[in-house]
């Protein structure tokens, strides 16, 4: 594999380096205390466990406490699933423990790493906050360690979308609560709007709990965040905003019908310029004299040229930035936005500032009513607030820098159990989509009659279904993984690694998706990731060729490129044509590698771009923070302004 980001040379050959031996034998001795422990019974398990609660509530910390929590926290996933951990897990959590990110790679079981720091963490009896990057992790990891957690005498709770208010408080007594970070970022403003501008302090948190219709949490106090780079990184570039539903009007709905007609009469650069890079458009001089000149309903008559020319940009916005099985899926007349780091549906969200009823207005679909802000935060001031923090990913390195100075946690990689045998082939660029989709079709018929199972990645709900066309075509049997089909989620995974399985999947089987192989596969070679476009980051492509060669099993990947991948497609349109125009008049069909160099760079742009807008927002937050603070506002609820 020629790609920078998933050369020899990542973290995935640091299995090759010898194991420091001090932490080999600080999980030795772990080991060695938990099974010193075997003759406990469950009370005495539990008594030992608020024996250490004890002490941490006294005044203890962590430190002195966590090999004796950390024992117990092995013996008990012993007795529940039958096996010790390994070495390296136990490297894992005692990083964290130190409050730092344990870079492991995929396949490594990070899942049961999280237990010994959570259960290390909650005996504070502050509450335990597990965070992961979806609803379908979240509830699998707390029904599937609750055993785990409760032979330790703790209780678990879990946090997911479609919850009422009493559920959730009751999700946050428990020890240890599991949930997504919009979840509990949402529950954190929704607790500042019960209590309105007052300040939130320990006793008055206490009451408002005890009283109905109070606040579900209990504070922010110490998060332990799976898939870190994803939910600290790739997802605060968006802050977490709760809307108020404005009331309902006929000429704002006349306003954004009109708005998605008039910009067809509208030209590129003439009239409008549009920011790829940021996904804003504005009008020109001329634009905004066209704008005037336009006819406009009856309606409109009372609505001041400046809302026009706004609504107009939201509109060419929605039409230039926002493609339809991409950012969006359409469901019963609804616009649902796809999560573009995860693949994942978020339904009940909405686009700020008119963008969302623009797109409904391009796809003729009822006008909702936009709504203001009534409460807001990024995701680093979210996860700010938290007095303790730690974390896992198997893709941390290149965000080293971020980790350190947004939220004070350093990065540590640490070896895999078994050497990593993954293969990556040589990536091909190919001129068209058809003439990949061809070359792609070919290497899937070669696999398939090798007796492999093989994984499909795509970038977005539109591609995957695409893809399947293609592969409906040939007459190839597979799944199709991608928002639409999330509730089979389980059984297309369970699916995924049998001999001659094709399974095509957004980003949704990036993160978490641990896909079992039977013997017969393993000897034919193990599980093929073909990744048919690169992400828009480096560390989402990485996680998808991790679902590969996991555990020292075998398994190879190989990426197929095209001249219009979406990748590309955020690059200036002029810039595109003519990049495509040169690759045509070189070949109709495969490209030399050279042409893998452009995609590398377009990513480090993105890379770079979003890393820009996750600095100035949490800049211009910083700055509005503490500008309302100095006139006496609440700064969660007042600082509800761009």
């Amino acid at each position: 594999m020629e790609s920078a980001t998933l050369s020899p040379n990542t973290p995935e050959k640091i299995s090759d380096r010898k194991k420091p031996t001090k932490f080999v034998r600080f999980a030795a001795d772990i080991l060695k205390r938990s099974h010193n422990l075997n003759d406990l019974s469950s009370d005495e398990i539990s008594r030992q466990i608020r024996g250490l609660r004890h002490r941490v509530e006294s005044g203890e910390s962590f430190a002195s406490v966590m090999e004796e929590a950390f024992a117990l926290g092995c013996l008990s996933i012993r007795r529940t699933c039958g096996f010790d951990l390994h070495h390296v897990q136990i490297l894992g959590a005692s990083v964290m423990a130190r409050h730092s990110i344990a870079e492991m790679q995929t396949g490594e079981g990070k899942t049961l790493t999280a237990v010994l720091p959570a259960v290390l963490f909650s005996l504070a009896g502050r509450g335990l906050h597990v965070v992961t990057v979806n609803d379908y992790l979240a509830d699998r990891d707390a029904t599937e360690l609750r055993p785990i957690y409760e032979r330790l005498g703790l209780t678990v709770g879990c946090v997911t979308t479609d919850m009422e208010d009493e559920a959730r408080r009751q999700a946050y007594s428990r020890d240890i609560t599991y949930g997504t970070a919009k979840e509990m970022g949402f529950d954190y403003l929704r607790d500042r709007l019960r209590l309105g501008a007052d300040l939130i302090h320990e006793e008055t948190r206490k009451i408002f709990q005890e009283e109905g219709g109070g606040l579900v949490q209990r504070g922010q106090f110490c998060a332990v965040v799976d898939e870190a780079d994803s939910v600290l990184i790739d997802d605060a570039r968006t802050p977490l905003l709760i809307g108020t539903a404005q009331p309902e009007s006929p000429q704002r709905v006349a306003l954004f019908r009109w708005c998605s007609r008039a910009i067809r009469k509208l030209e590129s650069h003439a009239d409008y310029v549009a920011d790829s890079k940021k996904r804003q458009v504005f009008l020109t001089d001329p634009g905004c004299r066209k704008v005037v000149l336009l006819g406009k309903p009856p309606l409109m008559e009372a609505v001041d040229m400046e809302t026009i020319y706004e609504n107009i940009e939201r509109a060419l916005e929605a039409y230039l930035f926002y493609q339809r099985d991409r950012h969006y899926t359409l469901h019963e007349d609804e616009v649902t936005i796809v999560d573009e780091s995860t693949g994942r549906l978020m339904p009940g969200r909405k686009w700020q500032n008119g963008l969302h009823q623009a797109i409904e207005a391009k796809e003729h679909l009822p006008i909702t009513s936009p709504t203001s802000d009534a409460a807001r935060i990024t995701v680093q001031r979210f996860f700010q607030q938290y007095q303790h923090k730690c974390g896992m990913t198997g893709t941390a390195s290149n965000a080293k820098r971020e980790f350190r100075r947004t939220y004070r946690l350093g990065v540590q990689r640490i070896p895999t159990d078994r050497p990593c045998i993954r293969k990556g082939l040589k990536t091909r660029v190919y001129s068209t989509q058809e003439a990949k989709n061809q070359a792609v079709m070919k290497s899937l018929q070669e696999l398939l009659r090798q007796g492999r199972a093989v994984l499909i990645g795509t970038p977005s709900v539109g591609a995957s279904e695409r893809l399947s066309a293609v592969l409906r075509e040939h007459q190839i049997d597979h799944e199709v993984l991608n928002a639409r089909y999330h509730e089979v989620e389980a059984q297309i995974v369970s699916r995924a690694g049998e001999a001659g399985s094709v399974t095509i999947a957004t980003n949704m089987a990036g993160r978490g998706t641990d896909i079992k192989l039977p013997e017969e596969v393993k000897l034919a070679g193990g599980l093929h990731v073909i990744a048919t476009e690169m992400h828009s980051s480096a560390r989402i492509d990485r996680q998808l060729v991790g679902r590969s060669a996991r555990q020292g099993d075998p398994g190879t990947f190989q990426f197929f490129l095209s001249m219009e991948d979406e990748l590309l497609m955020n690059l200036p349109a002029d810039r595109v044509h003519r990049l495509q125009k040169q690759a045509s008049r070189t070949s109709v069909g495969e490209l030399p590698a050279s042409w893998v160099k452009l995609f590398k760079r377009t990513q480090r742009l993105l890379e770079r771009n979003h890393y820009k807008q996750r600095k100035q927002m949490m800049k211009h937050e910083k700055k509005q923070m503490e500008t309302y603070r100095r006139i006496g506002l609440n700064p969660y609820l007042e600082a509800t302004g761009s």
